[in-house]
C-alpha cells in the first residue's frame, strides 16, 4: 500500500509521501538509540512537564487533529475531536501517575532473604517500535506513547500507511512540547520493512495493534530475537441481553456499541446474543434505531456513520455479508453498499446465522451486527465464547447472580455489565486467546516496557 492520504468519503488521493530511504531510516534508529541513553536518566518531573505541555497542545489543536483524522480515515468530526481530547486525558493521566506506578517496591522484611534492604525497581528498556492501526490513529498511539515516554523509553512509530499526516502530527506534538529530539519519531516505511527494524539490536521491544496475521508475524520475529511484545489483535465481541435488562437502554447502547468509529473498532460489539424471551422486543428496537442512522460526509454534524476507511475494507464486509445471505441468513436492514463516490456501507443487521457461515467466527470490521437467539444463560455463554477472539464483552442483566456468572465465565480480557466496552486510561486493556496478550493502560500498561530489576543489599559488615 502506498503511503498516502486517500479521503474515504470521496476516494480522492489528497497527498502522497515518499518512503524513508535506508540511510534516513538508519539515522532515525541511531538517534533513538543515542537519545534514550540520556533520556532514561531524566526524572519523572521533567518528563511530566513535557507530557503536560503535549496534552495542552492536543487540547488547543483538537480541531486540527480532528480534521486530519476525519480526512484520512473517515470517522465523524465529532468522534475525531473526542479522540483528540481523549489523548490529552491519557497524557495527563500518565504525567500524574507514572512516578507512583513505577515507584520502588520494597520487601517488607528483607531479613527473610538475608538482606538489609531488598526491592524491585522499574527501569526503561530502550527504543520500542509501535506498529499501529488506522482506526484510532491518535488515541491508539497515545496508549503506547504516553506511558512509554513517561517510563523513560523512546518510541519509534510505524503507523498505518493510510494515516501518514496523523503520524507526522503526533511526532510534531511531542517535539513542540519539549521532548528531546529522538524521543518519539515517525517512520514512514512500508510493512515489508518492519522485520528489519525489529531485528535491529537497538530496537528492544515492540507493540502492535492490528490484524491477527500481522500479530503473528511480529510475535514470530520478536520471539526469534527474544524481544518483548504486546499484541492487541482485534475481537468479535459479544453483547448479551437477558430478560431483566432495560431493553430501551440496551438497544440504544447496542447501536452505539456497534457503529462507533463507523463500526471499525476492535472493541465494538459485533455479535448480539439475546435471550429468547426478549429477542423479538429487542430486535424491533435495535433494527429500528440502526435503520434510522444517517450515513454521510463525516464533516457534517448530522452524520452518524461515515465511510469505511478503505476500499478493501468495504469489499471484505461485502464478502462476509454475501456469504451469510447465500447460506440462508436474513438481512433485517442495510446489506448493500451505497451508490456514489466514497466507501460507504450502511448500518446492517443480519439474523438467522448458523455456524457454517464465515460471519459466525470472523470479525466484521464495519457497521454490521449479527443477531443470535439464546435459550438461556448457558446457551448465551456457549455462543459468546464460541470464537477464537477474547478482547471485550458486554452483558446486560439486572440479576446479580447472572452478573457474577458473566464476570466469571465470559472468555475475554474485559467484561462490561450494563454498558458498552470502552478504553479508559484508568483501566487495563487487552485480550486473551487470539486477541493477543499483554496489557495497555493503567499501571499495567506503563510496566509492560520496563525491566523490573530485583535489588538485594546486604550488610557489608557481615561475614560471608
Amino acid at each position: 500500500m502506498a503511503i498516502a492520504t486517500v479521503n474515504p468519503a470521496t476516494g480522492e488521493t489528497v497527498r502522497t509521501f515518499e518512503e524513508l530511504g535506508e540511510a534516513e531510516l538508519e539515522q532515525k534508529i541511531a538517534l533513538a538509540d543515542e537519545r534514550w541513553r540520556t533520556y532514561r536518566t531524566t526524572g519523572f518531573e521533567e518528563r511530566a512537564a513535557c507530557m503536560y505541555a503535549a496534552a495542552d497542545l492536543f487540547e488547543k489543536e483538537a480541531d486540527l487533529a480532528a480534521e486530519l483524522m476525519s480526512t484520512e480515515m473517515g470517522k465523524t468530526l465529532a468522534a475525531a475531536r473526542n479522540e483528540a481530547l481523549k489523548c490529552a486525558h491519557g497524557m495527563r493521566y500518565y504525567a500524574e501517575h507514572a512516578a507512583g506506578f513505577l515507584a520502588d517496591e520494597p520487601l517488607a522484611d528483607p531479613s527473610r532473604v538475608g538482606a538489609t534492604r531488598a526491592l524491585g525497581r522499574y527501569q526503561p528498556l530502550g527504543p520500542v517500535l509501535a506498529v499501529m492501526p488506522w482506526n484510532f490513529p491518535m488515541w491508539q498511539v497515545m496508549r503506547f506513547a504516553a506511558p512509554a515516554l513517561m517510563a523513560g523509553n523512546v518510541g519509534l512509530l510505524k503507523h498505518a500507511s493510510n494515516v501518514p499526516q496523523c503520524a507526522l502530527y503526533l511526532e510534531s506534538v511531542f517535539l513542540r512540547a519539549g521532548f528531546p529530539e529522538g524521543c518519539f519519531q515517525t517512520l514512514l516505511v512500508s510493512s515489508r520493512r518492519v522485520e528489519s527494524i525489529l531485528r535491529d539490536p537497538r530496537v528492544v521491544a515492540a507493540t502492535l495493534t492490528g490484524s491477527e496475521p500481522a500479530g503473528r508475524s511480529v510475535a514470530a520475529i520478536c520471539g526469534d530475537e527474544v524481544k518483548h511484545t504486546v499484541l492487541e489483535l482485534g475481537g468479535s465481541d459479544p453483547f448479551v441481553v437477558m430478560p431483566s435488562a432495560d431493553l430501551e437502554r440496551a438497544a440504544a447502547t447496542a447501536v452505539d456499541a456497534r457503529v462507533q468509529n463507523n463500526g471499525q473498532s476492535c472493541i465494538a460489539a459485533k455479535r448480539f446474543i439475546v435471550h429468547t424471551d426478549v429477542y423479538d422486543a429487542f430486535t424491533e428496537k435495535f433494527v429500528s434505531r440502526m435503520r434510522d442512522l444517517r450515513v454521510g460526509d463525516p464533516f457534517e454534524a448530522s452524520t452518524d456513520v461515515g465511510p469505511v476507511a478503505t476500499e478493501q475494507g468495504r469489499a471484505d464486509i461485502e464478502e462476509l455479508v454475501a456469504d451469510a445471505v447465500a447460506a440462508g441468513a436474513s438481512v433485517l436492514c442495510g446489506g448493500r453498499r451505497l451508490d456514489g463516490p466514497g466507501w460507504f456501507y450502511p448500518p446492517t443487521v443480519i439474523a438467522d446465522i448458523t455456524p457454517g457461515m464465515r460471519i459466525y467466527l470472523e470479525e466484521v470490521f464495519g457497521p454490521v451486527a449479527s443477531l443470535y437467539r439464546a435459550a438461556d444463560i448457558d446457551h448465551a455463554l456457549e455462543m459468546a465464547n464460541a470464537t477464537d477472539f477474547g478482547l471485550g464483552s458486554n452483558a446486560w442483566t439486572n440479576d446479580e447472580a447472572e452478573q457474577e456468572r458473566f464476570i466469571a465465565d465470559l472468555e475475554a480480557g474485559q467484561v462490561f455489565i450494563n454498558g458498552k466496552t470502552v478504553s479508559y486510561p484508568e483501566l487495563p486493556f487487552g485480550g486473551i486467546k487470539r486477541s493477543g496478550y499483554g496489557r495497555e493502560l493503567a499501571a499495567h500498561g506503563i510496566r509492560e516496557f520496563c525491566n523490573l530489576k530485583t535489588v538485594w543489599i546486604g550488610d557489608e559488615g557481615a561475614s560471608s
